[in-house]
């Protein structure tokens, strides 16, 4: 049996994006329904792992020991709404410093890939902005989804103008999670 695995973005999907990004945990908060749609995807067998990219770190905006906790907050109150996070990926850099890890460059999605040896053909991705698709697109992950939540109303222009759609577009995690649990077996 193939192993079920749902990677999400952070900021707009599982959380209220900000334009200058998270950077105290007292600023993180969760979406409506994101804690009850990752309890719904673990319920379901599907494997949750974090792809977030966090230049707040490498604009000396934020500690490693900052972001350290915002994670450790969120993945313990997904764990108290009973899902699970199986892992969480970031990239530090800003958008200038040409990294393979920042999306919509792959690195990220390869880095969980060798670590918990995911087959991609049976992964989806979940985001809120143009990168996180086109970053599912080019490592090559077999369902993209774009949630409203966030950037996502910007994104899907976007998209189109690029000709890189995503699979469906959900209002929120909550759909798009109903939307996987229905659709991906």
């Amino acid at each position: 049996m193939r192993r079920k695995v749902v990677f999400t973005d952070r900021d707009g999907v599982i959380n209220r994006n900000l334009p200058d990004s998270i950077q105290r945990p007292e600023e993180f908060e969760f979406l409506p329904g994101s804690c009850e749609a990752l309890r719904r995807l673990t319920e379901r067998g599907f494997d949750v792992v974090v792809i977030t990219n966090q230049s707040a770190l490498g604009r000396g905006l934020m500690t490693p020991a900052t972001l350290e906790e915002i994670h450790r907050r969120m993945v313990a109150a997904v764990e108290a709404a009973g899902g699970r996070i199986l892992d969480l990926f970031v990239c530090p850099h800003s958008p200038g410093d040409g990294c393979g890890c920042r999306k919509p460059e792959p690195g990220l999605l390869l880095a969980a890939r060798r670590k918990h040896r995911i087959d991609f053909s049976s992964a989806t991705m979940i985001g809120d902005s143009a990168t996180d698709i086109e970053c599912a697109r080019n490592a090559g992950v077999r369902t993209a989804l774009l949630v409203r939540t966030g950037n996502g109303a910007a994104a899907a222009e976007e998209l189109a103008d690029r000709g890189c759609l995503p699979d469906a577009i959900a209002d929120d995690l909550r759909q798009a999670a109903d939307w996987i649990i229905t659709a991906i077996r």
